[in-house]
């Protein structure tokens, strides 16, 4: 961020770049724009992300999905405890970002960064249970056996809270992440900056390049190239603050068949982890049947 304590013609203010596939690119397009406090107080420029920028963090987004789905459930969650403790680090700078981007006291913003890491480590317990909470053995009539078992949808599209611009994101992207997903989230558009520094805490962690990819811009520029991305599995909606774009990201996606999270729609931590899970069900023959040499 820019240094307030300096003469305005001294002043260079930072420019944030997105994060797509584990690293920092600049935009596509060249283009940047200005970002300011809820009192105009210019603080830094971020990256405008064009519709390239989007299909790049796809394309991220689907090279690290099967990889990391891939991963034992157990080291998913350690990999989430590792990005808490990173981001619990830098608490204060983000308490900083989230009250420049907000306005909010310092102490109502601390309190939101220490929710953020609460919620990755909430997340990070539930990646080896909650497939036994979702699946199990389904009785049927037959000599089968009948097993039901959850699994990733694939690439997930965030379009974060626009005016909760940290914790907001935080609790769309970890379920969707501890479930095995991949995620491009574009993030609040007048207040991408903690987004965009959480590519730093995601960088210097254990998390793969791709699992999470983090792109700022114009809403309605870049949220109908997610939702209509043949190669996106599921949107979130919850930051399109305007009602007809909404209809219009919705009907996009109902072409690919994807599923959809509507904005305002609440549910527990289960909820959201079922929200970004398919299901696989597998008949496998009993009894004497097995012991023949049976299969699928």
């Amino acid at each position: 961020m820019s240094d307030n304590t300096l003469p305005d013609r001294l002043r260079v203010n930072k420019t944030y770049k997105l994060y797509v596939g584990g690293k920092f690119p600049r935009s596509e397009s060249g283009r940047s724009y200005p970002v300011s406090s809820p009192d105009g107080t210019e603080l830094a420029n971020a990256a405008q992300a064009s519709r390239k920028d989007a299909r790049d963090a796809v394309a991220a987004a689907r090279k690290a999905q099967r990889p990391w789905a891939g991963q034992t459930a157990y080291l998913r969650g350690q990999i989430l405890y590792r990005a808490a403790e990173m981001l619990e680090g830098r608490a204060g700078q983000f308490a900083e970002e989230v009250g420049d981007a907000t306005g909010a006291d310092p102490h109502a913003a601390l309190a939101s960064v220490e929710q953020a890491i609460d919620r990755l480590v909430h997340y990070a317990g539930w990646t080896d249970k909650y497939t036994s909470v979702l699946g199990g053995a389904n009785p049927v009539a037959g000599p089968y056996f009948n097993h039901t078992k959850p699994e990733p949808l694939g690439v997930v599209a965030v379009l974060a809270p626009q005016d909760d611009p940290f914790l907001g994101l935080i609790e769309a992207v970890a379920p969707a992440i501890a479930a095995g997903n991949t995620v491009v989230v574009l993030a609040s558009e007048s207040k991408p900056l903690p987004a965009l520094s959480f590519g730093e805490v995601l960088a210097t962690s254990d998390l793969p390049g791709g699992v999470v990819n983090l792109l700022s811009g114009n809403v309605a520029e870049v949220a109908p190239h997610l939702a209509s991305h043949a190669d996106v599995n599921g949107i979130d909606l919850g930051g399109v603050d305007d009602a007809g774009l909404a209809a219009e990201l919705e009907a996009d996606a109902a072409g690919t068949l994807k599923v959809v999270r509507r904005p305002g729609r609440a549910g527990t931590s289960l909820d959201l982890l079922r929200q970004w899970t398919e299901y696989k069900t597998v008949w496998h023959p009993a009894g004497m049947a097995a012991a023949a040499g049976g299969g699928y």
